[in-house]
């Protein structure tokens, strides 16, 4: 079935907001104070990011190709894989989402975060935060991760053994968003997507929270313009190799 642009551009804001709910909301369970989850591991948040990626390419992934990430459709687009005319509308639905899915997370947890006064942890649940306070470190991260993570959607969805299974392709891109976090998650969160990183540092901004300090907009171009980048590269990459 071939949807409208609209309802594709609908698919998308529903998605990136899903996914800010599910990662995002594993963060605020885990970070804030009072919480069921308060001092629970890494491993709850990467599994909700795994599932906040799984959950809306399951339900959106033949409307809009559920790419729910800037990076994703910027690099689909250079590709030629997507039509640039379509790039800042997807990419507006995205950051729309991404800003309406963290508000959904501080009114779940507005309790939580009027007990909790470590800024970092309270930041810490809308955005990345480089942890080695090394903005050249936390680059590299976000590329690499971001290049795995591109380079692996790509391969999926090309992959022959994949083209009659598109549910297979989703999970396993939950799988490895969920290891990706796992694994590089430790040096600034990772992001991965530059949605889920400024759609929710903008609101971090914007809301009175109380024991809030500044949202580090210091760093806020790493986890924007290093996925893009490794985006391009992975998929030129890609189809310059395997097709």
């Amino acid at each position: 079935m071939d949807y409208s642009f609209q309802a594709k551009l609908v698919a998308e804001f529903i998605g990136t907001a899903i996914l800010v709910i599910l990662g995002n909301g594993s963060v605020a369970n885990v970070e804030l104070k009072g919480t069921k989850g308060n001092g629970s591991d890494w491993l709850l948040i990467a599994l909700g990011y795994g599932c906040g990626v799984m959950v809306p390419s399951l339900m959106f992934g033949t409307i809009s190709g559920s790419q729910i990430n800037p990076a994703f459709t910027i690099g689909l687009a250079v590709v030629g894989k997507f039509p640039w005319s379509q790039v800042l509308p997807f990419i507006l639905a995205q950051l729309s989402g991404a800003m309406v899915g963290q508000l959904v997370v501080y009114w779940a947890y507005k309790p939580h975060y009027d007990q909790t006064t470590n800024p970092e942890a309270i930041l810490g649940t809308f955005s990345t935060i480089d942890a080695s306070k090394s903005h050249l470190n936390g680059f590299i991260n976000e590329f690499v991760g971001s290049f795995i993570l591109f380079f692996g959607a790509i391969a999926f969805t090309s992959a022959p053994y994949f083209k009659n299974s598109p549910a297979t392709v989703f999970i396993a891109l939950g799988l490895l968003v969920m290891t990706l976090v796992a694994s590089l998650g430790g040096p600034t969160g990772p992001a991965l997507n530059p949605a889920r990183d400024l759609g929710p540092r903008i609101i971090h901004a914007l809301l009175p929270i109380k024991h809030k300090e500044d949202s580090h907009w210091h760093y806020a171009l790493v986890p924007v313009v290093a996925p893009i980048l490794a985006s391009i590269c992975a998929l030129v990459l890609y189809t310059s190799v395997f097709k």
